[in-house]
């Protein structure tokens, strides 16, 4: 019987310094595979949450409030249009979107307010999170603002002046993490009261930040709530800004889009998503999150 030649310590050290390069060069492959997943994912949320947002058009003749009266957010009204007409029929619209009677709904985790970028499930347990929050535009206050999704606002495409394919419908940013240390400004604020919201400057917050001050993180905790940071974000802040967002009870603030890394999802009010890169400029960024400034929109976008 003729006995099978194993394989030489050489040959088996050569084996594994191989498999070992191998691995080495498609890891990265690998990763970036899944990165392109996930933004697809993403994306498709985005893309769910801007049909939902059209249908509701063609129902009511505008665009959700971006936060109305009892602070119910535009997720709260799309329920019907992204296939959770069950759950909307449980929410007491004429309650507050915090009261017991809506809490069973505030805290039902809804997959596709959710983004696959984001590792973190939850900025806090008794509340579904969304990564997804409405376009409020560029001045501070959620009130009269000059985006799409406002304080009680009724925006009509018609009223869209600077056109739907130039401006934001929604934006994904990470959620916070409940913390309340100033040690990522990708996942923890600076909490003002509202009083706060007309003292605003290009750097409120930082030394807060700094100092471990009125430090919160709860950015997206909400999905049902839309409040600012909740429901709504305006651009006070540049994509991935070094300087923390600011709310302001709720009422206002500075903010910006957060990322672990890579692009920023973000829907148009057309109904396209697109990538933006991180670097994208503050003229850019202003000018597409502005509905009818008629501002002249940089070659970046």
């Amino acid at each position: 019987m003729t006995r099978r030649q194993g394989l030489t310590l050489f040959q088996l050290l050569t084996l594994m310094a191989f498999l070992g390069v191998m691995a080495a060069f498609l890891m990265p492959l690998v990763a970036k595979a899944r990165v392109k997943a996930a933004e697809a994912a993403a994306t498709n949320n985005l893309k769910q949450i801007a049909l939902g947002c059209h249908n509701y058009h063609d129902t009511t003749g505008n665009f959700p409030a971006g936060n109305d009266k009892n602070n119910f957010s535009a997720h709260a009204r799309l329920l019907p249009y992204v296939e959770q007409d069950a759950l909307y029929k449980l929410i007491d619209f004429d309650k507050a979107s915090d009261d017991k009677a809506n809490a069973d709904a505030r805290k039902t985790f809804i997959k596709v307010y959710v983004s696959p970028l984001d590792p973190l499930e939850r900025a806090v347990d008794e509340s579904g999170p969304t990564n997804y929050l409405f376009n409020a535009g560029t001045q501070t206050s959620l009130t009269a603002n000059n985006g799409v999704f406002f304080q009680d606002s009724k925006t009509k495409i018609t009223g869209i002046s600077d056109g739907t394919s130039n401006t934001v419908l929604a934006v994904e940013t990470l959620k916070g993490d409940g913390g309340k240390k100033g040690v990522d400004v990708k996942r923890q604020h600076v909490a003002y009261k509202a009083a706060e919201l007309k003292n605003l400057k290009d750097e409120s917050g930082v030394e807060d930040f700094k100092d471990g001050k009125n430090v919160v993180g709860t950015r997206g905790a909400a999905w049902i709530d839309g409040r600012f940071l909740q429901g709504t974000i305006n651009a006070g802040r540049q994509l991935n800004d070094a300087r923390p967002d600011v709310d302001c009870g709720g009422e206002g603030g500075l903010a910006g889009p957060r990322s672990l890394s890579g692009r920023i999802p973000v829907a148009m009010c057309d109904g396209s998503t697109r990538l933006l890169d991180p670097k994208l400029s503050e003229q850019t960024w202003k000018a597409i999150m502005s509905a009818n400034g008629g501002e002249v929109i940089g070659s970046d976008f």
